[in-house]
């Protein structure tokens, strides 16, 4: 069997999209070295990857979501003539008639409609929507399976589109053992912790509302460490902050890489999510395995992942988050540590072995019913 996989967003630079692929990709390489895959990748990781025999790797000259996408990548497939490929992202060329399964992260833009969820002019962002959905819609009636990370996003999907139900797997994502907790920013000051990146459906304006608040409340000041790659979104967070004399209370730290990532989860008061929807919510298993307390959204996504081990609140809600906030405060020693133990004991049930064991039964499955199928 032959498998092509669309490598272009490996890395941890492209957020959890990345960092699944990197996963996926480690795994099968682990796993299998009787398939034959080829590795669809940009200069930075063509350079840098060393594979396994069984591995190709092809340089793409060109990103995602653009014109080389859509009109150069179909051939460039094509002329691999392979059994199956494995699109990890929802951007499947429209041409492509091959046979290809899709992971499909979450529908968060279905959702978010609307020049606040953009940094593009009107005219553009409307022409861009429409785009999109032509592209996500063909992608997920053509495939022949979907992949998806929770039974929320395979509930959204089926709502969406009929008759995907079938087709449509759910792989749950897992805990990197390579974040290490051993380091971190040094901070004196009690704090919970938010990292990921600053898009509107990640409620940071009533996130911050709650720590504006919660100090108004308390003697001893509490602060809240963003990290999150600074772009157009954080700006309008750097503004939200100023607007609400939030500055003594919520710093922004930038772009943090692993090697510090675990210890800041670590020596936080808490990790605070409060998603408005996602399709998995990766952070927050990091930040249980690293060991703190996790805050979460009511929201069933984090519900099915998350189970018992989170702290909830009504996201819509800034009083809600306060009220978290201060439970996880008022917590004696021994609670905490009751809750951080068996939040890390849960978080290892998740595993990017298991996932990609999966996905590989997923590429067997889909191939022999190709072949019997005469496709």
């Amino acid at each position: 069997m032959k498998i092509v996989i669309d490598g272009r967003l490996y890395g941890l630079e492209n957020a959890g999209l990345g960092r699944y692929i990197k996963n996926l990709v480690s795994e099968l390489v682990r796993i299998d070295s009787k398939n034959d895959y080829v590795l669809l990748l940009r200069k930075k990781y063509f350079d840098l990857l060393e594979l396994p025999k069984n591995w190709k790797k092809v340089l793409i000259g060109f990103g995602h979501y653009g014109f080389g996408e859509q009109l150069i990548l179909p051939g460039l497939v094509e002329n691999e003539k392979p059994d199956l490929v494995h699109f990890p992202h929802f951007n499947v060329p429209v041409l492509y008639s091959g046979n290809y399964i899709v992971t499909i992260h979450d529908l968060l833009m279905h959702k978010q409609i609307g020049l606040a969820s953009t940094t593009l002019p009107a005219p553009v962002y409307f022409i861009k929507r429409l785009a999109y959905r032509f592209v996500f819609d063909c992608a997920v009636k053509k495939s022949k399976a979907i992949i998806v990370p929770s039974r929320a996003v395979k509930d959204e999907l089926s709502m969406e589109y009929n008759n995907v139900s079938n087709k449509t797997h759910v792989t749950y994502e897992g805990l990197d053992n390579k974040i290490s907790n051993e380091k971190g920013i040094n901070i004196d000051t009690p704090y919970f912790v938010y990292t990921g990146n600053a898009y509107p459906h990640k409620n940071l304006k009533r996130l911050i509302q709650a720590m504006v608040h919660l100090n108004n409340n308390r003697d001893e000041k509490i602060q809240l460490l963003i990290a999150s790659s600074r772009n157009v979104f954080t700006k309008r967070i750097e503004k939200i902050i100023k607007d609400l004399k939030a500055g003594s209370f919520v710093r922004l730290l930038g772009f943090v890489p692993d090697s510090k990532l675990g210890g800041l989860y670590k020596k936080s008061l808490g990790f605070t999510l409060s998603s408005l929807s996602e399709g998995f919510g990766l952070p927050g298993l990091e930040a249980m395995g690293a060991g703190t307390i996790l805050l979460a959204s009511d929201i069933p996504v984090f519900k099915e992942v998350y189970g018992s081990n989170a702290v909830y609140f009504n996201p819509q809600e800034s009083s809600s988050i306060q009220k978290a906030m201060e439970k996880v405060l008022d917590m004696n020693p021994t609670e905490r540590k009751k809750r951080i133990n068996e939040g890390q004991q849960f978080a290892k049930k998740y595993s990017w072995a298991t996932m990609a064991k999966q996905t590989l039964d997923i590429y067997k499955n889909e191939s022999s019913n190709c072949i019997r199928q005469g496709k």
